[in-house]
């Protein structure tokens, strides 16, 4: 065993001077250090314990931060921040005031860019490498991106940029066959065949073995036949594609081996031009129970490190577990109803569909804007698309809903899981601006249900319309609200969706200060008039709007506007929402209270907007 904690070390620095055996039990320790710190907290513990050697060869090749390590998509970045001096604030990692899990320049030099959305980070590496060469300086630079980012086009667009240019950059492509769900599609099979081939894996070591042998000319032998070695690999493997992309291909490499991995990296920074770094890991390495269950410990919330079972789980169903159950009644009594996934078909509740209806599921990867615009494909040809995604990844299909469905009024149902404030994933997450870049779309309904049972209601109103939709709902259990009074004299809180909880307890909280306040729950965002909402300004001399959204193009400024158009009576209308910014990370009763949005800073603003 190492004689130090890991928070007694001076990283990165000491991986420098330890032999590949103290290296080897460093592995091992910062694994414990991780569960143990991960079972208190929650986090993304399988992803980082399938990089820890890897994340450890890159800080003893490289010299971060002279040399730029750009982290795709970051969740896997906590072994980095280990070993970048902050082992020690591994113990409250996406907590409130403590580190983000995600890169974050503003905790560490080490900390070049900023991640939390996939596929970015080759065209960010890009970009770093060129800066380099145009300021004349002699530093590497690497993008660390996995097998399942590869479903995203971006990633594309980035090999072909730096491919063509020839740029001197390192891609290392760690490839443990998974994102968060399986991994599917073209791209993960050529990389199996990669992985696979022993036949060529068992002639390139033959051939080393044999042609070095040669006293005197095996070195100069063995590289001379490169072009014949790249012949062969075509031949057996099928093509390497990053090979054609303009890549020096260097792999497959066994991602837990330090020794093949140090020696790997630094064959890659002695070679000219783009590189390709094909890694090979498990995840969950190390820990059986992520081992065994790779997607349920991809986020986990806190849980017994022995067991693996989560510490609490709510016996409420999820949003996202209604959902997905209502969507499987609603399949059974029509064939037309197809669902969409962007790798998460576990974390937007469509297992059951999958299992029930395995040829009416689609799980495009992590390529949103794909999988939009291959629903609008669906919808013209007459099928009832339902595609299901984080508000914060749909995000990136904005230009094919935009064009692809509302231009064209398909009616395609988009279920915008994990809107609103969710918590300690921190800013790149945080689903608080979709309502925001959805209201200005022509021809789009959205709704935004208060809990479990309108939710499922308002699925089955959706897949009856005409057009395209959007339900967007929160993380979390999908308890029955009860609304209490709806009538107010002094004010009215027109609330959106779930919070109308906070909303009808503010109102409790307003009587208790002789303020007369009613609630107007607001289920369905557009379009107003249907529901003859409007008609309602006026009869109350203050009407609150309060959203779990961005107050900026939200729903209080699309009211304003709609008031406005009506003549502008005698009513002030405030908005209250998230403030224009991005929310740090944080629990979301933590954050609720932080900016004002639970029931007491609400009783507390509300009574200010009306006194004036």
């Amino acid at each position: 065993m190492l004689k130090k904690k890991i928070t007694d070390y001076h990283f990165p620095d000491d991986l420098k001077d330890m032999t590949d055996r103290e290296l080897e039990l460093l592995s091992y320790e910062i694994r414990d250090f991780l569960i143990e710190n991960v079972s208190r907290t929650g986090g993304h513990l399988a992803s980082n314990l399938g990089v820890v050697e890897l994340t450890i060869a890159l800080h003893r090749v490289f010299e971060s931060p002279r040399d730029k390590i750009v982290w795709d998509v970051g969740h896997q970045s906590y072994i980095h921040k280990i070993l970048t001096g902050r082992a020690s604030e591994i113990g409250r990692i996406r907590c409130f005031n403590g580190i983000s899990g995600f890169p974050k320049r503003c905790e560490s030099e080490h900390d070049c860019f900023e991640t939390g959305h996939s596929s970015t980070s080759i065209s960010a590496a890009a970009g770093f490498a060129a800066a380099r060469d145009l300021k004349g300086e002699d530093h590497q630079v690497v993008a660390v991106i996995g097998d399942g980012a590869l479903t995203g086009g971006l990633a594309y667009e980035g090999l072909n940029n730096v491919g063509d240019s020839g740029r001197k950059m390192i891609v290392i492509l760690n490839d443990n066959q998974m994102s968060i769900s399986r991994n599917t599609g073209g791209i993960a099979k050529h990389l199996n065949k990669l992985r696979t081939s022993s036949t060529y894996l068992d002639f390139k070591k033959q051939m080393k073995k044999t042609l070095k042998g040669i006293p005197g000319v095996g070195e100069g032998l063995y590289s001379g036949v490169e072009h014949l070695r790249d012949s062969i690999k075509y031949a057996v493997v099928q093509g390497a594609v990053f090979e054609e992309f303009g890549f020096k291909y260097l792999g497959p490499v066994d991602g837990h081996k330090l020794s093949e991995l140090a020696e790997t990296l630094e064959l890659a920074k002695a070679l000219p031009g783009p590189v390709l770094v094909h890694v090979l890991t498990q995840k969950g390495k190390g820990y059986k129970n992520a081992e065994n269950n790779p997607d349920r410990f991809h986020g986990i919330g806190p849980f017994d490190p022995t067991t693996g079972i989560p510490v609490s789980a709510s016996l409420d169903l999820s949003f996202s577990r209604v959902f997905g159950n209502k969507l499987v009644q609603l399949a059974s009594q029509d064939s037309r109803i197809v669902a969409i996934s962007a790798a998460m078909v576990e974390g937007t509740g469509l297992e059951k569909f999958r299992s029930r209806y395995p040829e009416r599921l689609f799980d495009v990867g992590i390529a949103e804007a794909h999988g939009v615009t291959f629903a609008a494909g669906l919808a013209q040809s007459g099928f009832r698309p339902v595609v299901a995604i984080y508000s914060t990844f749909l995000q990136r299909a904005y230009d094919q809903i935009l064009m692809d469905v509302c231009l064209q009024n398909l009616p395609v149902v988009f279920a915008v899981d994990r809107a609103g404030n969710v918590g300690q994933d921190g800013e790149t997450h945080h689903g608080i601006f979709d309502l925001s870049y959805l209201s200005h779309m022509p021809n789009l309904t959205i709704f935004a249900p208060r809990d479990g049972q309108e939710l499922a209601e308002m699925l089955e109103e959706a897949l009856s319309l005409p057009g395209p939709s959007a339900i967007r709902y929160p993380r979390g259990a999908a308890t029955n609200v009860v609304i209490g009074n709806s009538q107010g004299r002094d004010v009215e809180i027109w609330a959106v969706g779930t919070m109308v909880s906070a909303a009808s307890k503010a109102c409790s909280l307003l009587k208790e200060r002789g303020i007369d306040a009613g609630l107007v729950p607001i289920g369905q965002v557009k379009p107003l008039e249907q529901k003859g909402l409007l008609d309602r300004i006026g009869q109350v001399p203050h009407i609150v709007t309060l959203e779990d959204n961005t107050v900026i193009g939200g729903f209080g400024q699309m009211l304003r506007s709609l008031a406005a158009e009506r003549g502008g009576r005698d009513v002030t209308i405030s908005t209250i929402g998230w403030p224009d910014k991005f929310i740090e990370h944080g629990s979301v009763d933590e954050l609720f209270e932080k900016y004002g949005l639970n029931p007491e800073g609400l009783a507390e603003r509300i009574q200010k907007i009306i006194e004036g």
